[in-house]
Parts: structure tokens; C-alpha cells; sequence
């Protein structure tokens, strides 16, 4: 019996320093190597290759099902979501005239066909896959490993988010990026609705490009300050 649970006990530990290793290297190494490795034009590569993994991994947690993705779709907050979509569109406006006024509606005015082209795609092709990875992904197969209460791991969550995007070099992305996290692990992690947090990143992208925030997630734009 003392045998049994020895190599229960070990298999358990064994399987934390697993995911340990895992969770430093998706959340933390990567993040770190497309910003100071990789040039410019091999990022989005990186980010596929990250993104494909990070989604096998998903697959293969224990107890994940694709079917829960769809739970909450019923119970997303019109009051939330437009409460967000005001904050954000404000906060936005702000700081785009702060900081680079001339791409101010850029490409509504400018170039309507590739904003509607945004408007469609941004959705399906860039929060989806980052919401697979720092949602379920970072809370349904990490969870356990972190310290805290729910909202410490949102906040944890919303760090190494903004962290993921620091290959832009640029404090307005670090900031929009850490505290729109804040609002979408707050709809998965403490309202459990993934929907909805697919949602408020969904609209979020779609504004920030509307007004011309999106100058600073080009990584054509990417200076390293090295």
C-alpha cells in the first residue's frame, strides 16, 4: 500500500513539473524570444507555431471539452458589453490623440475595404486564438499551479498577456493589453463565459483599429529599444 501511494505521490509530482515547464515555456519563454530573438518578419511565424501548440495542449487537458466554449453564449451581458465598448472607445480615442493623432481613423476614412476585411477576420483569426490560449487553456490546464485567489490569477493572467505582446515594444500595447485582459479573464474566470470574453476581445480589436491604435500592433512598426 505505502509503495502505492509513494508511486501515486510521485506520478502527481511528476506531472506538476510537467505542466511547470510547460507553462514557463508557452507564458514565459516565448513571450521573451519573439521579443528580443526573433526579427521582425519570423514573429508571426513564432506566434502560429506557439498558437498550434498551445491549442494541441488544450485538446489534451483531462476533463476539457470544445463543447464548454459555447457555454455562457446565453447569459453574455448586453450591460457589460457596452459598458466595455464605451470605456474602450473613449480610453482609445484619448490616447490615440495623445499619441499619434494622425492615424486617427486612418482606416475607415483611408482604406474602408481592408477595416471591414479587420472588422470580419480580427475576430475568428486573432482573439480566438488568443483566447483559446489565455483563457481555458492558461486557467483550465494551469489553474491548480497558481497562487491566489480568482481574482490574483486574472490579474497574473492579465500580466503575462501583456507580456505576450511586449515584441511590440510599445507601453500603449503593454497597457491596452493588460487591462483588456483584466475585463476578459474577468468573463471567463469569475463569470465563467468564455463567449463573452471572446466578445469584449472581439470588439475591443475592432475599435482599436477603427481609430488607429493599430499603428502600434504592426510589427513592421516594431522598434527594439536595443
Amino acid at each position: 500500500m505505502a509503495d502505492t501511494r509513494g508511486t501515486a505521490a510521485q506520478a502527481r509530482a511528476g506531472r506538476k513539473a510537467q505542466l511547470w515547464v510547460e507553462f514557463a515555456l508557452l507564458f514565459v519563454a516565448a513571450p521573451l524570444a519573439m521579443a528580443v530573438v526573433l526579427p521582425p518578419d519570423a514573429l508571426f511565424p513564432g506566434l502560429f507555431a506557439v498558437t498550434v501548440l498551445g491549442i494541441a495542449l488544450l485538446h489534451l487537458t483531462p476533463g476539457f471539452g470544445w463543447d464548454e466554449l459555447v457555454q455562457g453564449a446565453g447569459r453574455i451581458s448586453p450591460l457589460l458589453v457596452l459598458g466595455w465598448s464605451v470605456a474602450t472607445a473613449a480610453t482609445g480615442y484619448g490616447v490615440v490623440q495623445a499619441t499619434a493623432p494622425e492615424a486617427f481613423g486612418r482606416l475607415v476614412t483611408g482604406n474602408p475595404r481592408l477595416m471591414l476585411m479587420i472588422a470580419v477576420l480580427y475576430p475568428v483569426l486573432s482573439a480566438l486564438p488568443q483566447e483559446l490560449l489565455f483563457r481555458p487553456l492558461f486557467f483550465r490546464r494551469y489553474g491548480l499551479l497558481l497562487p491566489g485567489g480568482a481574482w490574483a490569477q486574472v490579474t497574473l493572467n492579465a500580466a503575462l498577456f501583456s507580456m505576450a505582446h511586449l515584441m511590440y515594444w510599445s507601453w500603449v500595447v503593454a497597457a491596452m493589453t493588460f487591462f483588456g485582459s483584466l475585463a476578459f479573464g474577468y468573463s471567463y474566470r469569475i463569470r465563467r463565459n468564455f463567449p463573452e470574453a471572446l466578445l469584449l476581445h472581439a470588439i475591443s480589436g475592432i475599435i482599436v483599429f477603427a481609430l488607429g491604435l493599430g499603428v502600434f500592433f504592426y510589427s513592421g512598426n516594431v522598434t527594439r529599444p536595443f
